[in-house]
């Protein structure tokens, strides 16, 4: 699915950001919970508004699990297993709104790193979230 360049680009990207990732992971959240505001009936019990604690802490669970997810993309399946349960069983998380969440993260990407995000990045990043949310929402039912 990624060839060996387009892999190289979206560990480089992730390695990146990984030292500012509740930044970049609040701001994806936070655009899509303005973009999409039902996606916010899953975090009705935090406090969601710019810049909380909780928005920052959670923004940043996401960005390093994307980040950890990059180094074995082969194997995002098994990676990503107890994260699959979890937002199937014990969160129902629809599979959609996985979908959601990657725009809104490519979108935050490209304003966060500008000139950086060449067209090969924004490609490879798209394909990269978009086999993560494959394999997150696989075994919602």
């Amino acid at each position: 699915m990624l060839s060996k360049r387009e892999k190289e680009l979206i560990i480089e990207i992730w390695t990146r950001l990984t030292p500012v990732a509740d930044r970049i992971g609040a701001e994806a959240l936070l655009r899509m919970f303005t973009s999409y505001p039902g996606t916010k009936t899953y975090f009705s019990h935090m406090d969601i508004t710019p810049r909380s604690a909780h928005l920052l802490s959670l923004g940043q669970k996401i960005v390093l699990a994307l980040a950890e997810g990059s180094k074995d993309i082969a194997n995002l399946m098994t990676s990503l297993a107890p994260l699959q349960t979890y937002h199937a069983y014990q969160l129902r998380i629809q599979p959609n709104n996985f979908k959601l969440f990657s725009h809104c993260m490519i979108v935050t990407l490209a304003c966060f790193m500008g000139d950086r995000f060449t067209p090969s990045s924004h490609a490879a990043m798209d394909k990269y979230l978009s086999a993560f949310s494959a394999v997150l929402g696989e075994k919602f039912r």
